[in-house]
C-alpha cells in the first residue's frame, strides 16, 4: 500500500511517500522558494573556456550557470559530429541562448543547464529538437512497447523527440497525444517569450512540489492520498484532472487533532532517518557521512548477536542494511558517488547476495543509480543522479 501524506503549513508544504507503512521519499518547499530544476531561461553567455570545452551562462541567479559542450550537441547522438567540435566553433561570448536547469545549483557551484530541452508530462517526456522516440525500459512487453512507439510516431511532428513514460502502459492513443499538445504549447510559449525580452529572464517554471508528485507517480486506483488543508487538496484534484484523463481521484482530507505528520508516524520517522547513526531493525545500525565529492555508508552488527556462526551473522546484517541503505538513498535523496563499506564476508556468494539485494531494492527509486561493483578494497561502489541539494526542512 502506497499512501502520499501532505502537510501544508502558510509557507511550508512537506510531502512524505510511504509504502507499507515506511516513509520512502520525502520533499519540502518552501512558499516563494521553487527550486531550479526544469526551468528554462533565456541566458547570455559570459565566458567560453576552450581548455574546458564549456561556458558559462549568466541566467539572472547569484552565480552564473555551467554549460558543457556535450549539453550544446545535438541532444540525437546519431546526429552528433564524430569528432566533438571546439566550444569556440558553437558559443561566442555575448550570445543569447535558451538553457534549461537540470542540475540545481550546490554548494557553490552554479546551476548545470544544457540545451537538450526536455518537457515531463503525465504520459511523456517531450523533447522539441531531439528527433527520436524511446520507450521506458520498465515497459517489458515488447507488444505493448511497439504500440506505445507508434503512437508517439503519429503525433511526432518534425525534429520532436519523446520518452514513453512507464505510467503510459496501456494507456489510450487519446490520453497520450493530448499530453503532446499541451507540451507542445508549452514549448511554443517558451520559444515566443524568448522572442520578446532580453537576456537573463526566466521563461518557464517547473511546477510545484504538489503538482510535480501527481504528474509522476500519483494513481487515484491504488494510493492512498491524505492532505490537511481544503484549500490545496482542491487544487491537486483539479491538476489531477488536468493531467490524467481518468476521473476524480479520492483525496481524504485530514481533520484530526495531532499534525497529520504525528498521526501518521511520519514526523517520528524523518527524525529517525535523517540522523547519522541509523538503526536497523535487526539491531545492527548503518552510520551516513557526507563530504563535498561523495557520500560513505558504514555498516556494523551493533547489538545483533546472529545466527550459527559468524558469516551468517554478517551477511544476515548485510542483507538487512543494504534494503535499509535503498530505502535511506531515496528518502534522503542522496546522490553522485556512493560508498558502502559493508562488514567483510568470506564468501563470494554472499557479496552476490548482498549486491543483487541493494540492485533490487534500488529498482523501486525513481532516480536513475548504478551499481558499479565492489572495489580491491572491498567497499561497494555505486553512483545515483544528483539533481538537488538533501532537503534541510525536516522538523519544521
Amino acid at each position: 500500500m502506497k499512501q502520499t501524506i501532505v502537510n501544508c503549513e502558510p509557507n511550508l508544504i512537506r510531502m512524505a511517500l510511504l509504502e507499507e507503512g515506511k516513509v520512502v521519499e520525502y520533499a519540502a518547499e518552501r512558499a516563494g522558494e521553487r527550486g531550479l530544476l526544469g526551468s528554462f531561461f533565456k541566458g547570455r553567455v559570459v565566458n567560453v573556456l576552450p581548455g574546458m570545452q564549456a561556458a558559462f551562462v549568466d541566467i539572472g541567479q547569484k552565480k552564473n550557470a555551467f554549460l558543457y559542450i556535450d549539453d550544446v550537441l545535438h541532444p540525437n547522438l546519431d546526429k552528433q559530429p564524430k569528432i566533438k567540435p571546439a566550444i569556440t566553433e558553437l558559443l561566442y561570448v555575448g550570445q543569447d541562448i535558451i538553457v534549461q536547469v537540470f542540475k540545481e545549483p550546490v554548494g557553490g557551484k552554479g546551476a548545470r543547464v544544457t540545451t537538450h530541452y526536455a518537457l515531463p508530462g503525465r504520459w511523456i517526456v517531450y523533447m522539441p529538437t531531439a528527433g527520436y522516440i524511446a520507450v521506458s525500459k520498465k515497459i517489458a512487453k515488447e507488444g505493448e512497447r511497439s504500440r506505445l512507439k507508434s503512437i508517439a510516431e503519429r503525433c511526432k511532428r518534425d525534429e520532436e523527440g519523446m520518452i514513453i513514460r512507464t505510467v503510459s502502459e496501456h494507456e489510450s492513443l487519446e490520453a497520450i497525444e493530448g499530453d503532446v499538445i499541451q507540451l507542445r504549447k508549452v514549448w511554443q510559449r517558451i520559444e515566443q517569450k524568448a522572442s520578446m525580452n532580453n537576456a537573463p529572464r526566466l521563461l518557464h517554471q517547473d511546477l510545484s512540489i504538489l503538482q510535480r508528485f501527481i504528474r509522476d507517480s500519483y494513481t487515484a486506483h491504488s494510493d492512498e492520498f491524505v492532505i490537511d488543508n481544503e484549500h490545496q487538496a482542491r487544487e491537486a484534484k483539479q491538476f489531477y484532472q488536468d493531467v490524467a484523463f481518468n476521473g476524480v481521484p479520492h483525496f481524504h482530507i485530514y481533520r484530526g487533532d495531532k499534525p497529520v505528520f504525528e498521526a501518521y508516524g511520519v514526523q517520528e520517522q524523518l527524525v529517525r532517518d535523517f540522523k547519522r547513526k541509523v538503526w536497523l531493525e535487526g539491531g545492527g545500525y548503518v552510520v551516513i557521512d557526507h563530504t563535498e565529492a561523495l557520500t560513505v555508508i558504514d555498516v556494523n552488527t551493533g547489538k545483533y548477536i546472529g545466527g550459527r556462526n559468524l558469516e551468517e551473522t554478517v551477511t544476515k546484517t548485510n542483507i538487512q542494511a543494504a534494503i535499509e541503505i535503498a530505502r535511506l538513498i531515496r528518502l534522503r535523496d542522496i546522490g553522485g558517488i556512493i560508498i558502502i563499506d559493508f562488514i567483510d564476508m568470506e564468501f563470494d556468494r554472499h557479496r552476490d547476495e548482498v549486491m543483487l539485494t541493494l540492485e533490487r531494492e534500488l529498482q523501486k527509486d525513481r532516480t536513475k543509480s548504478h551499481v558499479v561493483g565492489w572495489t580491491r578494497l572491498g567497499l561497494l561502489e555505486l553512483t545515483r543522479k544528483k539533481v538537488r541539494e538533501e532537503s534541510s526542512l525536516l522538523l519544521e
